[in-house]
């Protein structure tokens, strides 16, 4: 076969040209970082890199998730914390007016602290955590407690069928009714109905005074595991508490209480005391969860970052030494095209 000058000349331009290529390339995978710029490059560790960003991605949402979940969970046992510190202070005050010693007008000012941090146990089951009630259910845009309404008395007897939505009725045993428009009767969630006219040891009180949200806020933290962040308002700030508080300020305040009708009272304390307490333990167990769930997620996040890096990363060390030896590389073709190339039919006539 023939070679001509123009063959070689191709094919030497043709060779420096894909070291041109090769040299541009290991330059852009040093300035980068990345083994694959773009998915023609590799398409099977681009497709694997799409992938391994996606889960990494996925683990930084759940971690945000889990910041919430910390938020939530902390502003709720600081919450609960300073019920406790209320309820205690209730406590020490009624027993010291339980003695028989207490005048009306040291009574009377017990009863006026009291009334005070009733009040105050209202502002802290109104609770808001980035505008949001955290003591409310999902309903987290509604105050759970109202004393206003608690305080108001209704008489059972002036409900009927166009007034009852506006109203929730208290069974004995604290159990809540609401109006059913469907079936014209107020109806609680184990099926129970009462119609109207309302009859029965039923205490009625308008839509609002206390909350009715019994639904869990739920929280993912994990690929299908949801964990329930707040304290149902029904476990503390109950109808019964406030209601109870607002009875003994009414002993306090009434000269014929003695000193055994006080002391009775403090069972009654003690009993919402517990309640506390326990929604407290409830919060401190799913902490202990929360922080295992995020030792998860860091290890995840490890794991799934180290597997994106090996698909995606260079090693700068081996790409530096074919970057240096493919210029070497690159000199030697250029300098063996520049003599190849060089002679001509004039070269040979001088």
């Amino acid at each position: 076969m023939r070679v001509t000058q123009s063959m070689i000349s191709n094919n030497s331009l043709r060779h420096i040209q894909n070291s041109y290529q090769k040299l541009g390339k290991l330059e852009e995978q040093l300035i980068t970082g990345k083994k694959v710029n773009r998915p023609s490059d590799d398409p099977v560790v681009a497709m694997k890199g799409m992938r391994y960003r996606s889960q990494v991605v996925e683990v930084e949402q759940f971690q945000r998730n889990l910041g919430e979940v910390y938020n939530w969970m902390d502003n709720t046992e600081a919450a609960l914390d300073e019920v406790n510190t209320v309820m205690q202070r209730i406590r020490e005050l009624t027993v010291k007016a339980s003695t028989d010693s207490y005048d009306a007008s040291q009574r009377n000012n017990i009863a006026s602290e009291i009334k005070q941090l009733r009040t105050h146990l209202e502002s802290i089951a109104n609770t808001k955590v980035n505008n949001k009630y955290i003591f409310n259910g999902t309903d987290t845009s509604g105050k759970p407690v109202d004393l206003s309404k608690i305080d108001q008395s209704i008489d059972i007897t002036t409900i009927d069928k166009n007034n009852a939505k506006d109203y929730i009725l208290f069974s004995e045993s604290g159990q809540q009714l609401l109006w059913d428009e469907s079936a014209e009767a107020f109806k609680g969630k184990d099926g129970s109905s009462v119609g109207i006219p309302v009859t029965g040891d039923f205490v009625a009180k308008e839509l609002g005074a206390v909350s009715v949200n019994t639904e869990s806020v739920n929280i993912e933290v994990s690929k299908g595991i949801n964990l329930e962040v707040n304290t149902k308002p029904q476990g503390v700030f109950s109808l019964d508490l406030f209601t109870d508080l607002g009875k003994l300020i009414s002993a306090l305040e009434s000269p014929d209480t003695s000193g055994a009708d006080l002391t009775n009272q403090i069972d009654v304390i003690d009993g919402h005391m517990n309640k506390v307490i326990t929604e407290t333990a409830e919060i401190g167990a799913k902490y202990n969860r929360v922080e295992m769930v995020e030792n998860r997620l860091l290890s995840q996040e490890i794991i799934a970052k180290s597997t994106m890096s090996q698909n995606e990363d260079i090693d700068a060390e081996k790409v530096i030494i074919e970057l240096t030896s493919q210029e070497a590389l690159h000199r030697a073709a250029l300098a063996v095209g520049a003599r190849i190339i060089q002679p001509s039919l004039v070269d040979f006539l001088r």
